[in-house]
């Protein structure tokens, strides 16, 4: 088939290179406009659009899908599919009409789970055990359309959404490219996804990346996972903002607090001699990196010996 891709950030990249190695002509890609990145922000193409240039593809950066001038690109490359990943739009039904065989989306996640598009952090956050991938037709209603292919995979109890998006990524992109095989020679039927075990997850937004220490320790490792990397997941000390990387809720019995030890209150500060500890509203969690605020990453123990917190001292 002919093919247009459309994707913006590195993650759609494994599915690019997916394509392009494929048997499917890959005529086009389409991607976000230059956004600015840095410290200097200058304008940057998207990783999607640096990996087609090096491609020597065609690369289409409309300000939105529905610009008239860009569906006129788009019908006189004449596809018979566009297949979708992580592209940043919604796309008008005037655009989806015009390959014969649509819009076809890599979602990650197992739909009808988690539409929307943070499905990786939700999943982390809410503690499942298992998510995947899954590849439908693009409709008007989000991520709603049906269903071509699924493939699973198990969340590792120290995965990072950030860990988990990479492998989906991968292993995804050989679904998308067996999904466009099974549309090609007809053995792929789309099938109406179920109207139950819906769940909607939308954007993480930085005031959410905030860890609650009154939560339970499991509560507080999965936010700060499900946030890494991005937002990035915060606490305050002093009224300054402190990032956090992944934590671990203390197991009992663990060397790095004694078992006649008192509860640590929520967000209190515990530092030992290659470690620091903070209170949750159950068992405390030891800390992994820090960044304070003008500051590099470092380890929490590092961390420590540079600013010395009091004894008394709490992240709020």
């Amino acid at each position: 088939m002919r093919v247009v891709f459309a994707g913006t950030p590195e993650v759609a990249v494994p599915a690019l290179d997916a394509i392009a190695a494929s048997a499917h002509d890959l005529v086009g890609v389409v991607t976000r406009p230059d956004a600015p990145s840095g410290r200097g922000r200058r304008l940057t193409p998207s990783p999607v659009a640096q990996r087609a240039e090096e491609l020597g593809l065609p690369v289409f950066k409309p300000a939105h899908p529905r610009d008239p001038e860009f569906q006129e690109q788009l019908r006189a490359l004449a596809p018979d599919c566009c297949p979708v990943v992580a592209y940043g739009a919604l796309i008008p039904r005037s655009a989806l009409d015009i390959p014969q065989h649509g819009w076809v989306n890599l979602h990650f996640s197992v739909l009808p789970a988690w539409r929307g598009a943070a499905p990786v952090q939700h999943a982390v956050w809410a503690g499942d055990e298992i998510t995947g991938a899954t590849t439908f037709r693009i409709v008007e209603a989000l991520d709603a359309g049906p269903t071509f292919g699924v493939m699973t995979e198990r969340i590792r109890p120290t995965d990072t959404a950030g860990d988990l998006l990479g492998r989906l990524a991968e292993h995804g992109s050989g679904l998308l490219v067996a999904t466009l095989d099974g549309i090609a020679d007809g053995s792929l039927d789309a099938r109406e996804q179920p109207s139950e075990g819906v769940s909607i997850a939308p954007k993480i937004s930085v005031d959410d990346a905030r860890v609650d220490w009154t939560e339970p320790a499991v509560a507080v490792d999965r936010r700060i996972r499900a946030c890494t990397p991005g937002p990035g997941a915060w606490t305050t000390l002093d009224g300054e903002r402190v990032k956090l990387g992944p934590v671990v809720p203390l197991a009992p019995g663990a060397p790095e607090r004694a078992a006649d030890a008192p509860p640590l209150a929520p967000g209190a500060i515990e530092v030992g001699k290659n470690h620091v500890l903070v209170g949750t509203a159950t068992e405390p969690v030891r800390l992994g990196e820090i960044k304070a605020f003008g500051k590099k990453q470092m380890a929490a123990a590092d961390w420590a010996r540079g600013v010395r917190p009091p004894a008394d001292a709490s992240f709020e």
